[in-house]
């Protein structure tokens, strides 16, 4: 399990909640603060919802998840 920073550090330089993440996306708070801690992985979808939230690409917001 490893602590997704970029996410983290993502969320935080637009001045969003985990809270306000959650409501934007339509998940729950602690959905997006599993996310971020790295205790649960994002299916597919979510993933393209996310980099496109952050605007960011996903090897940097999930690169515990991909080799390489």
């Amino acid at each position: 399990m490893t602590k997704r920073t970029r996410l983290i550090e993502e969320r935080s330089r637009m001045g969003k909640t985990q809270q306000q993440v959650a409501a934007d996306l339509g998940v729950s708070e602690v959905y997006i603060r599993k996310l971020e801690s790295g205790v649960s992985s994002p299916g597919r979808d979510m993933m393209i919802r996310l980099q496109r939230y952050y605007k960011s690409p996903l090897k940097k917001l999930f690169p515990d998840l991909f080799c390489g």
